[in-house]
């Protein structure tokens, strides 16, 4: 997004050994994604500058780790090293050093100094079932957890299926009642961003807007930012044209797995995993070009007036060539009288 409010400077290196232009470059394009102008993208790396990252508290519960390690083995930029410029991650413990109570007065600390502000990140499902005994951290279950953080934060973003609407652990028969953080906090927005793991983009594109403008992007109505929702996975697969014409791999191979719903609350984890699913779009929109070109269809009605029509225009050429070539039985032969050697000749 070309913007002479973000051009650099001067050279600069931030704390992670991020150069600037590669930072703003990465800011840059998650703006554009999300609908921000250059300006706005000047203001929020402006602040990022002057030290006025957002505090993030990072929760995890039933999960794998996934989401996290998704984000942390980005490259290319490593959005890891870029997002850790934009915030300030006070309390995360897959990454954090400190351990215990001294973690503990560490996530007390975010929460006091920035009640009302900070961003409260959830990775993994809760569990709820026998009054939420089965996960426990620091004598507190993840249900008393959960409402003690989200009380005093000031945007919410559930990270990947489970903690969207309960992901694996919340697989039938889930015995330990394992739900999505909306089930939990009813009261609260919510911004979910689904999937097995979920595209750190995201993430990164709605903390940007948050930063910048102070508020969250628009979400559908099941809490997910529509700039990156907006439209089913399918409509996007680098496959598609195989599906548009027809083409399907009956055994497996070298073309990887078949995609199995994982940002959708009723496919993923809630039917058999290769189940055919129902096609919500079977057909491609209208901006995809067609593999096959349409054929027309011809009526018997029409086929006849056609008929009739090249019939006649090959009869009157018929008789206009006939025509012609009485007219050229009647002209008088001419001869041709040979010349000199030099090739010319002439005509009686």
């Amino acid at each position: 997004m070309a913007s002479e409010a973000i051009q650099a400077t001067e050279p600069t290196v931030f704390r992670n050994g991020v150069d600037r232009r590669t930072f703003l470059k990465v800011v840059a394009q998650a703006a554009a994604a999300i609908g921000l102008s250059g300006t706005m993208a000047a203001k929020m790396i402006a602040a990022v500058e002057k030290g006025a990252r957002p505090s993030v508290i990072w929760l995890h519960f039933q999960e794998c780790t996934g989401c996290t390690e998704s984000l942390l083995r980005t490259s290319h930029p490593g959005l890891a090293e870029v997002l850790f410029d934009l915030i300030s991650l006070d309390y995360h413990e897959t990454l954090m050093a400190a351990s215990g109570h001294q973690a503990e007065e560490a996530l007390e600390a975010a929460i006091k100094k920035n009640a009302g502000k900070y961003i409260l990140v959830v990775e993994g499902a809760v569990p709820t079932k026998e009054n939420g005994i089965y996960m426990q951290i620091a004598n507190k279950t993840g249900v008393d957890m959960l409402k003690h953080v989200a009380k005093s934060a000031g945007a919410i973003v559930a990270i990947g299926s489970c903690a969207s609407w309960g992901g694996i652990p919340s697989a039938d028969p889930n015995p330990t009642g394992a739900s999505g953080i909306n089930q939990i906090l009813p009261d609260k927005v919510i911004v979910t961003l689904p999937g097995c793991p979920a595209n750190p983009y995201i993430l990164l594109g709605t903390l940007l807007q948050y930063v910048a403008l102070g508020k969250l992007p628009e979400l559908d109505e099941l809490g997910r930012p529509k700039f990156a929702y907006g439209r089913v996975i399918h409509e996007h697969c680098p496959r598609r044209a195989h599906f548009d014409a027809g083409r399907f791999a009956e055994e497996f191979g070298g073309l990887g797995h078949p995609c199995f719903g994982c940002t959708e609350q009723a496919v993923a984890f809630r039917v058999p995993m290769l189940k055919p699913a129902e096609i919500v779009r079977p057909t491609p929109p209208s901006t995809y070009a067609p593999v096959t070109p349409p054929q027309g269809f011809v009526s018997p009605i029409a086929t006849g007036v056609g008929g009739l029509i090249g019939g006649a225009i090959i009869g009157a050429g018929w008789m206009a060539a006939k025509k012609i070539a009485q007219k050229q039985e009647t002209v008088p032969a001419t001869t041709e009288k040979k010349g000199d050697n030099s090739g010319t000749s002439s005509k009686e």
